[in-house]
């Protein structure tokens, strides 16, 4: 079956290589590419790293044009010839082994499986021929970060992107004498969605273009779309417009006549506010800036979020991947909040960030577990906006703290109620202005109390019968959510601790043990069990959800995209106690080391298989554990196994989705020789493959990393000195960093 769909994906891919050929010669004399300004840490970025290769296994981001943490990400909207789309192929909009490009949308959400935003949508077009999906060489495609450009030979036209927050800046140069146009489509959305209720209005005396639709996608649909603003003004005077009013396919034509040779600057402001404030938005970013001088400043708010780390090393490639990973972890959550400060909450209201900006757009169930302890180190105002505006969400919606909230409103997607882990773990590290009081709260609604959307499906069932019961709960993932409900509740009664409320403390301990409820002594599985407490006959270790999807066999449905196997060392919040159900810790090395050593041997396969997969969240600490287990050693070659094999500089660099940076931060962290254990306030040792490193953090401290004799062979450990003080054990804790200071690593090619 895998051969067969891999066969039909290969025949679009070669036809749209075909093309791509066909059309890559020289460009016309009038027209030349660009030379991007390079910056001294934005030059290692390659925006099109992870956006190419298999799909739905691929990274699924984009190379638009964006500011960090920008709420406007215009770029390319991809396309197979004809605009035929298959499933999973450019949930970011983009996807690269596509040969024709649709349009230049606003947004877009970056690395995940989801299709959002991509609205207001802008195509070039030439004469009278109709705006629609054009072919596209990549010889003639370049990106850096906050820029974007491609030349569309069929119509004469280089098209430019630049970005600030809120406000895209297009700029197109045309090289033929027919009538050069712009055509909005106002109703557009990612893949073959239609936002709703559209409407456009042209002034002829001031030129300014306004639009605004209700926009639908894979998330905003699921709470009844998100109203979304635009207001759109060009350097050039308009000839004319044609305007179709029809609000579920509204549209606006601007003509500008014959600009042969010359170029149109078109500055689009969104808001999910009002038209009003996409105009103030506009205004306040790029008033009297043209595309230079907005390139120029996206391309300087980038090279200094990204000087945050300084890393040594003589491998270009290394340099490449680590500052990549960086740029993918700066792109979400997204700045929801207008220049005056206005959002629009989950009540559909609008309201005011006070003291702090409000942000959307956080994929926590896998950036909880790489990407916000990031944030914790070297961007602290990131991650105290974020539990601002997790409290708000919580206020403004059900009750609960979203899981993966998206726009307005609670997305839904994924499983439990990972906020806990989020909170937990940046209180544990001392960040704490923001009303923990009251998001502790919303934990202990999510652990106590059903909701939809957001919380704990089947949580009723879960607390009476210490898991949730497959044949209760048929077709949900019983197995997966007995596990990361139980996680979950350890990060609450560890805040609950910390606060003082020590019968809570006690009351979410004893429910954090509820994953061995579901242990299978004679396989040693975490395995899906019925509310007579047998387990489910049908059972194997090897089956993952993706052979499910096609076979229909129902072995893995008991699983959260993946298998028994991947799912078997998922209780982080209690490694001692999953280590001794395996009976010894030589068993569980053994067979730990056996789900490694199963791992794909291809980057981004079609099939990940069964066995060690960073590229999703569930396994992606798994070579840490080794260290709990009493061998560094292994936990060292298979970091650095990992570092050179499951990362690139190739269009599948990525080996799974990206999921907002999760997959890159991975990357990020371990090539400096330490890693998160989510939901508190401590790190793994590992073994870098950097010679050094030079971390800014957030305290305005210094943190400098040494790997001394670091190497290919030298992977191995000998010693970890922080400040001249040997570390004991496998971790070193948020404190000991944030102190900074000098952490050294004593490399060798023999495992200690």
């Amino acid at each position: 079956m895998w051969n067969i769909i891999r066969g039909f994906v290969s025949i679009f891919v070669a036809v749209e290589m075909a093309i791509s050929g066909m059309i890559s010669g020289v460009l016309p004399k009038s027209i030349d590419m660009p030379q991007i300004p390079e910056t001294e840490y934005g030059k290692y970025v390659d925006p099109f790293i992870g956006t190419g290769g298999t799909p739905w296994t691929c990274g699924m981001v984009s190379p638009a044009a964006t500011v960090p943490f920008g709420s406007v990400r215009l770029g390319a909207d991809t396309c197979f010839l004809g605009g035929a789309y298959i499933v999973k192929t450019n949930t970011s909009g983009y996807y690269y082994e596509h040969g024709h490009i649709r349009g230049f949308s606003h947004s877009r959400l970056s690395g995940t499986g989801a299709e959002d935003y991509s609205m207001f949508r802008v195509t070039p077009a030439v004469g009278s021929s109709k705006a629609g999906p054009v072919a596209y060489s990549h010889a003639n495609e370049q990106a850096a970060p906050g820029y974007y450009a491609v030349y569309l030979p069929s119509l004469g036209c280089l098209a430019e992107m630049t970005a600030d927050i809120h406000t895209g800046v297009h700029r197109y140069t045309f090289n033929s004498s027919k009538d050069a146009r712009l055509y909005i489509d106002v109703t557009s959305a990612a893949a073959k969605a239609q936002s709703r209720d559209g409407k456009v209005e042209y002034d002829p005396e001031t030129g300014i273009i306004k639009g605004s639709c209700l926009l639908y996608g894979s998330f905003a649909g699921r709470y009844d779309g998100l109203p979304t603003y635009f207001v759109a003004v060009a350097d050039k005077p308009i000839e004319s417009v044609d305007i179709s009013s029809d609000p579920e396919d509204c549209s606006i034509d601007i003509n500008f006549g014959n600009l042969k040779d010359q170029s149109v600057e078109l500055k689009v402001g969104i808001s999910f506010v009002s038209a009003e404030n996409a105009m103030l938005n506009l205004m306040e970013e790029t008033d009297g800036l043209g595309f230079d001088d907005v390139r120029e400043k996206a391309a300087a708010a980038w090279n200094e979020e990204l000087s945050v780390i300084k890393i040594d090393t003589d491998d270009e490639d290394i340099k490449t991947i680590f500052y990549t990973a960086l740029y993918h972890n700066m792109i979400m959550p997204t700045n929801f909040t207008d220049v005056n400060g206005e959002y629009l909450g989950f009540d559909k209201q609008v309201h005011v960030a006070e003291g702090y900006t409000y942000r959307s757009d956080m994929s926590l169930w896998d950036t909880a577990r790489t990407t916000h302890p990031l944030y914790t180190l070297i961007a602290q105002d990131i991650q105290l906006d974020c539990l601002n505006s997790l409290v708000a969400m919580g206020m403004q919606g059900v009750g609960v703290l979203p899981r993966w909230p998206q726009g307005a409103g609670y997305a839904g997607s994924m499983m439990g109620d990972i906020a806990n882990i989020v909170v937990t773990e940046s209180y544990l590290k001392g960040i704490r202005d923001f009303d923990f009081e009251t998001a502790y709260t919303f934990m202990k609604n999510s652990s106590d109390n059903p909701s939809s959307r957001a919380g704990r499906e089947h949580v009723n069932e879960y607390n009476q019968y210490g898991y949730v019961p497959q044949d209760l709960c048929p077709g949900n993932e019983s197995a997966s959510r007995t596990i990361e409900y139980a996680w979950e509740d350890a990060a609450l009664s560890l805040l609950a601790g910390e606060l003082g409320y020590t019968e809570d403390a006690a009351k979410y301990a004893e429910k954090s043990m509820y994953y061995k409820n579901i242990f299978d002594p004679e396989t040693k599985y975490f395995r899906a069990k019925n509310s007579d407490g047998s387990f489910e006959k049908r059972f194997s270790p090897y089956m993952t959800t993706f052979y499910d999807m096609i076979m229909i066999n129902k072995y893995a449905d008991y699983y959260c995209e993946g298998s028994a196997r991947q799912w078997r060392w998922s209780a982080t919040h209690d490694i001692d106690g999953m280590i001794e159900l395996f009976g010894s810790k030589e068993y569980f090395v053994s067979e730990l080391e056996d789900f490694m050593e199963d791992a794909s041997r291809n980057r981004a396969a079609m099939d990940p298989g069964h066995g060690f997969w960073v590229g999703n969240q569930h396994d992606i600490h798994t070579p840490y554990l080794f260290a709990n287990a009493d061998r560094p050693d292994l936990t060292q070659k298979w970091v650095r196994w990992t570092l050179a094999n499951r990362f690139s500089t190739d269009i599948n660099g990525l080996d799974g989705n990206d999921d907002g940076g999760t997959t890159s931060c991975w990357y990020v962290f371990s090539s400096m020789g330490f890693y998160p254990l989510a939901g508190t306030d401590k790190y793994w040792l590992g073994s870098p493959n950097l010679d050094g490193a030079e971390i800014t953090l957030s305290n305005g401290n210094t943190l400098k990393i040494t790997a001394l004799n670091q190497s290919e062979d030298n992977i191995y450990v000998s010693s970890v000195k922080l400040n001249g003080v040997e570390l004991e054990g496998c971790y070193v804790t948020h404190e000991q960093l944030m102190g900074g200071g000098e952490l050294v690593f004593t490399m060798s090619n023999t495992a200690q």
